[in-house]
């Protein structure tokens, strides 16, 4: 398993190509508060479900100084159809070597439906404007995630 982050952490820069290629990088997000959420693939029912939820949110957080990038270890002419179907109006980042995923210990060993296996652990990790973790969240459920991470911020 791999080190997870926690509160007063720095998060590791990345650089990654979102659906349509343009590079997004993290450092480019300072005086933003952001929220990055790993989530294992696209266009798969829970995955659908929480992405369509940030994006049925992202006016309240937006309005709150949150932004929101999703990365998944999916390769990009995937998140580009998972954009499009899902009309989706923030950026998904692909990480297919899951080497910030690794980095931001989203990575690791799971358990679904009872059998243990390694890859994404489904997370979200907020960062404050000088890219410093102010809330960790592991194994979080796909249904509900936007409602109790908008809690757990204080916006509701």
């Amino acid at each position: 398993m791999t080190q997870r982050l926690s509160p007063g952490d720095r998060a590791p820069d990345f650089s990654l190509a979102d659906a349509d290629g343009n590079r997004v990088d993290l450092a480019g997000e300072r005086g933003n508060k952001v929220v990055v959420y790993f989530y294992p693939a696209a266009a798969t029912p829970g995955c659908t479900t929480q992405a369509c939820d940030f994006r049925d949110n992202l006016a309240g957080l937006a309005a709150a100084g949150y932004k929101v990038l999703g990365v998944s270890p999916d390769p990009q002419d995937k998140l580009k159809a998972f954009v499009e179907q899902e009309h989706l109006t923030f950026p998904l980042l692909s990480d297919e070597d899951h080497a910030v995923a690794d980095a931001w210990g989203a990575w690791g060993e799971k358990n679904n439906y009872g059998k243990a296996s390694v890859g994404l652990v489904r997370s979200t990790v907020v960062l404050d404007e000088d890219g410093v973790v102010s809330l960790a969240q592991y194994n979080v459920k796909a249904t509900g995630h936007v409602a109790k991470l908008r809690r757990d911020l204080g916006l509701d």
